[in-house]
């Protein structure tokens, strides 16, 4: 029954990473310009995006398969079940994730690299003329991936020989617990730092790009459903440039035979007049593309779709902010409870002990997860959310460095360099973001699920403690539990080992990766606070998009607007108030 079970578990993660390519591929294919698109750009970009959701995806079934060992209604382990076949189910997620691990590691300082330089090798006249072979840009980019492979042997050399952590005053480094977290294999410890350099490293960029994003895709769902339909646009901007061209007319004929020309006076209206003119071309092209006109049956259907979910995605932006709020202050509970009751503070990175405030994204988890894969679906929705933020915090942002904007993500015009560069940074924040879940979102969830383990007395040595008539000493596994049952029985998930080895052998790591979580808070609070009164433009071609007063607008405004021009959407038609004030424009012209 325990091999089916463990089986079934892992068929639901191989349905999982299927949808995972999925995901990878349309990420790929909505921001790729179709005019520099890349083949092997596009390959390596959804193989490296399949990778780390795969890595960040496998904790629920690293915790479904550790927990199944155990009933969690009576604290101790299944019948038939025995210490081998635990160590078993352990050895096989240690492979899993020793592969996923340098996996990413390998597809981030290497694979996206050398594939960069591959790219810019490529000179188009070179090889339609037959001085550029394949060959000669492989070398091409190989010679400038060397430093990357420098780096790699460096990093592993620093994490072979850099002294771990060891008796310090305060670390309470003799608990069981951190016996078994000290790294003594130096090739598991080069491959313990190397790991935590990228958490890092990725926690910061997870900071700016992923916080700001949890506060800016609730807006974009919200400004998804535009306040102007695109007929009244269409009917606006025909009105007004209809207007700027019979105004530009009466200055030319009012000054048609002038030996001197237009006055100065004129002449600054006209210049104005010439720039709005383009301003009003330009957004009539997109008022019709908007319409769909110029497209096919298939598109338009698609726009009419569109059109109708549209008041979905506001009511859906409006719960994504309820959302947002309700991980902040789980992160923000269990934050202050680490900082105020772990017992080794910055010596091993704040591990807690065990939950002293109640975090309801925590409890949520271990409840649903004694009903695999109820816990797996709401995890995978998590885990979409902050990644779907990171992606907007980074097309909002830009690829930058320090002030300097280096690339723009854009649906549809993203270069090839963009995107790697861009799958590089997902990749880091990914690792910040496996490491946020574990430690703050769901901490006790991502150590040890909903096992348990009874704390009644024993009557006979060597038997298993029975609390079928003492419920109320059935108690949750925690990290730090000196109970010999709970050693017989609690397992800890192979990823939450692995980071809180991290945090223990080089507790500097520990100690920036749990403040830096502080730095999430703040900046989301900072950029949600201030998109509540103001707006903020997300690109060019929204800008040109909305109507000039969604531009002044506060968030929650202009509800009724949105709603009404869903359905002239929807009906392809314009209000009669706009078709009334299109004809007493006329009328005054």
């Amino acid at each position: 029954m325990a091999l089916i079970q463990a089986a079934l578990i892992w068929v639901v993660y191989a349905v999982v990473v299927a949808l995972l390519v999925a995901v990878a591929a349309i990420f790929v294919i909505v921001y790729q310009s179709p005019r520099e698109r890349s083949v092997s750009v596009s390959i390596v970009c959804i193989f490296t995006l399949t990778a780390l959701l795969a890595t960040v995806l496998l904790l629920p079934v690293d915790v479904a398969l550790v927990s199944s060992t155990t009933s969690s209604k009576h604290g101790r382990r299944k019948e038939g079940i025995t210490q081998q076949n635990v160590d078993n189910i352990v050895y096989v997620l240690k492979i899993v994730y020793y592969t996923l691990y340098s996996l990413d590691a390998i597809l981030c300082l290497l694979v996206v690299p050398f594939t960069y330089f591959l790219y810019e090798e490529y000179d188009g006249v070179a090889t339609e003329e037959g001085t550029q072979t394949i060959g000669k840009r492989i070398w091409g980019a190989f010679k400038y991936t060397i430093a990357f492979i420098f780096l790699v042997v460096i990093l592993f050399l620093v994490g072979f020989f850099v002294p771990a952590a060891r008796d310090k005053k305060g670390g309470h480094y003799d608990l069981d617990y951190f016996k078994n977290l000290l790294a003594e294999n130096r090739g598991d410890r080069a491959l313990t730092f190397g790991l935590g350099l990228l958490i890092t490293i990725g926690t910061l960029i997870y900071i700016l790009y992923t916080a700001a994003g949890f506060a800016l895709m609730p807006i974009v769902c919200i400004k998804s459903a535009p306040s102007i339909s695109a007929p009244n646009l269409s009917a606006t901007v025909a009105s007004d440039l209809e207007r700027n061209r019979e105004r530009q007319r009466q200055l030319e004929g009012r000054n048609t035979g002038r030996a001197d020309g237009l006055p100065a006076k004129d002449r600054r209206e006209l210049d104005a007049l010439v720039r709005e003119e383009r301003t009003l071309i330009r957004r009539e092209r997109l008022a019709a593309e908007a319409s769909g006109e110029g497209h096919g049956w298939l598109m338009k259907t698609w726009m009419k779709i569109e059109a109708v979910f549209r008041p979905i995605k506001l009511l859906g932006g409006l719960f994504l902010i309820m959302v947002s709020i309700f991980i902040w202050v789980s992160m923000l509970l269990t934050g202050i409870d680490k900082a105020k009751n772990s017992i080794c503070k910055t010596h091993c990175g704040y591990v807690l002990a065990h939950i002293n405030i109640f975090n309801p994204i925590n409890w949520i988890f271990v409840k649903s997860s004694k009903l695999f894969p109820i816990d797996y679906v709401i995890f995978l929705l998590l885990v979409m959310f902050f990644f779907a933020s990171s992606v907007v915090g980074i097309a909002s942002i830009g690829i930058r460095f320090l002030w300097l904007k280096l690339f723009s993500i854009r649906k549809g015009h993203t270069s090839p360099q963009a995107l790697l560069m861009a799958t590089v940074m997902l990749t880091l924040i990914a690792l910040a973001i496996n490491y946020s879940i574990a430690m703050m979102v769901a901490p006790q969830y991502a150590h040890f699920g909903p096992q348990t383990f009874c704390d009644h007395p024993l009557r006979h040595p060597g038997e298993q403690p029975n609390c079928t008539d003492h419920p109320n000493h059935i108690l949750p596994c925690t990290e730090l539990t000196d109970n010999p049952a709970a050693k017989n029985v609690c397992t800890p998930s192979v990823a939450s080992t692995f980071l809180d080895r991290i945090t223990v052998n080089f507790s500097f790591f520990g100690v920036v990766d749990f403040w830096a979580q502080f730095g999430f808070l703040a900046v989301f609070l900072i950029i949600f606070l201030v998109s509540l009164f103001r707006t903020p433009k997300l690109d060019e071609f929204q800008l040109d998009q909305d109507a000039e007063e969604e531009e002044e607008e506060g968030l929650l405004a202009s509800t009724g607007r949105r709603f009404g021009a869903t359905w002239q959407d929807i009906t392809g038609r314009a209000s009669k108030k706009t078709n009334n004030t299109v004809e007493h424009d006329d009328e005054e012209a």
